[in-house]
């Protein structure tokens, strides 16, 4: 692609953060404890979406306060994990990858569909704070992934006004929708997290890439 890349907008839990699956363990336990039998698959597409539309599109006939107490329980596991569980860290190069794009002048962003204090939580404990230009999560924004929010407020605050040079990262269905919505010009799954190649292909994307050194490649690259 000729555009110059000026924006990164990376997803966190599968992309550049290490999850042996723990998010779904977390979801599935909320759901279990409130007397919910959920099927792990039917969960797991609906990763990187907001929490409270994933319990509801799941089991469409909970009320508003049942999706709520599910999703306060999982916020509690997911807080708790994140701030005991040795199992927390980056992938393997993630934090080099996002100083090698700042040292070239390109600006970061991390975004999620987690709430911010379970997002602030996530950045305190691997010392992230401060690591990446901007932040943006799923309570921040009116609408969250697949729709473009989240992309459009990361952009709104790193100053970077054209998609055709943001590129959005992310290991879900849902990631791709998010930076297809966005009109971003690089939209790459990676395979390495919760979805697999053959998740990924058939929901439109620019790119696919089957580790962080391919992914790095490909940034430093443009």
């Amino acid at each position: 692609m000729e555009a110059m890349l000026k924006l990164v907008i990376f997803d966190l839990a599968g992309t550049t953060v290490k999850d042996n699956d723990e998010v779904l363990a977390c979801f599935l336990d909320a759901m279990k404890a409130a007397g919910l039998d959920a099927d792990p698959a039917e969960v797991n597409q609906r990763m990187g979406i907001p929490k409270r539309e994933a319990i509801r599109q799941v089991f469409p006939s909970l009320l508003p306060e049942e999706v709520e107490a599910v999703h306060q329980d999982f916020r509690n596991r997911m807080i708790d994990y994140y701030r005991h569980s040795p199992q927390v860290a980056e992938i393997e190069g993630a934090e080099a990858l996002v100083r090698a794009l700042q040292a070239k002048g390109v600006k970061v962003g991390f975004d999620t569909g987690f709430d911010r204090e379970t997002a602030d939580v996530l950045f305190a404990r691997l010392g992230w704070q401060d690591l990446a230009d901007a932040t943006a999560t799923s309570d921040e924004v009116a609408n969250g992934r697949p729709f473009p929010d989240l992309a459009l407020r990361i952009m709104s605050l790193t100053g970077v006004t054209d998609p055709l040079t943001v590129a959005k990262i992310g290991d879900t269905p849902s990631d791709l929708g998010e930076g297809t919505s966005a009109g971003c010009a690089w939209v790459v799954g990676v395979t390495y997290g919760t979805h697999t190649r053959e998740a990924l292909l058939p929901h439109k994307h620019t790119h696919l890439v089957d580790s962080l050194g391919e992914l790095s490649e490909l940034l430093l690259g443009v």
